[in-house]
């Protein structure tokens, strides 16, 4: 029994690995805080460690975003969340004529560091990614 109970213990660690984990500012990096502070000024955040990585999420201009940087403070993307009517049109359609009468439960456009522009629906814990004419990328687990 013990030995079950374990495993089960083990294998919900390993799957919200994956998972971003809050974290209190203090275990932020200093030149994460600083790049953020730099680009986001007088900006607060929430703070998360996903993948080795650094992810601010706060609200601006009363939009909920999210910031996403490296331990050394390298930004690597943002992502600011929509709603689904503002997702391109081509998205729209992929999703009515491939999740029909499924609903997205949340919608984003993420921009890279590069300025690179694709949006994501999430619908059934999956996400859904098209790049910035609405042509569909891929699905990403979520």
């Amino acid at each position: 029994m013990k030995k079950i109970i374990f495993i089960s213990i083990a294998a919900a660690l390993f799957c919200l690995k994956g998972l971003g984990q809050k974290i209190r500012d203090s275990e932020v990096p200093a030149a994460v805080k600083t790049s953020f502070a730099n680009r986001y000024p007088g900006i607060s955040a929430k703070w998360e460690k996903e993948d080795g990585n650094y992810e601010a999420n706060f609200k601006k201009d009363g939009n909920q975003m999210s910031a996403t940087f490296q331990p050394g403070g390298t930004f690597l993307e943002s992502e600011i969340s929509i709603k689904e009517s503002a997702l391109p049109a081509a998205s729209q359609s992929y999703i009515q004529a491939n999740y029909k009468g499924k609903s997205v439960k949340e919608s984003a456009k993420i921009t890279s560091a590069g300025g690179t522009i694709t949006y994501e629906a999430e619908i059934e814990g999956r996400d859904l990614i098209f790049d910035s004419s609405g042509k569909f990328l891929k699905v990403e687990k979520n």
